[in-house]
């Protein structure tokens, strides 16, 4: 059955980093694009990057301010997002999701989803 299972969060001081996993299973990796979203406390989810499944683009949140790198190994069928000067408000529960092909910023278009990364940016 198709999977998507996040791990890398945690507790980190503001500054810091974190390299968050997003490990693929039970369905044909190269076929999608995967998506990380974040929801933080008492706010809706938004979408924070996202790679296309073949020809790598990518895309951020403009909150993100060049913190952010998304990037995807074919071999492992996990896709990272790399998390650098972290801030409080970086703060949420982080998931992947996949859509076939393309990225949308358009949620239900995601069609499966993890069960989330808690990531705690708090001194």
């Amino acid at each position: 059955q198709v999977q998507l299972v996040e791990s890398g969060g945690g507790l980190v001081q503001p500054g810091g980093s974190l390299t968050l996993s997003c490990a693929a299973s039970g369905f044909t990796f190269d076929d999608y694009a995967i998506g990380w979203f974040r929801q933080a406390p008492g706010k809706e989810r938004e979408r924070v990057s996202c790679i296309t499944s073949t020809d790598l683009r990518t895309y951020y949140v403009d909150s993100s301010e060049d913190r952010f790198i998304i990037s995807r190994d074919r071999a492992k069928k996990t896709v990272y997002l790399r998390v650098s000067s972290l801030k409080p408000e970086d703060t949420g529960n982080y998931y992947c999701a996949r859509r076939p092909a393309y990225c949308s910023t358009v949620m239900s278009e995601y069609d499966y989803w993890g069960q989330g990364t808690q990531v705690t940016v708090s001194s």
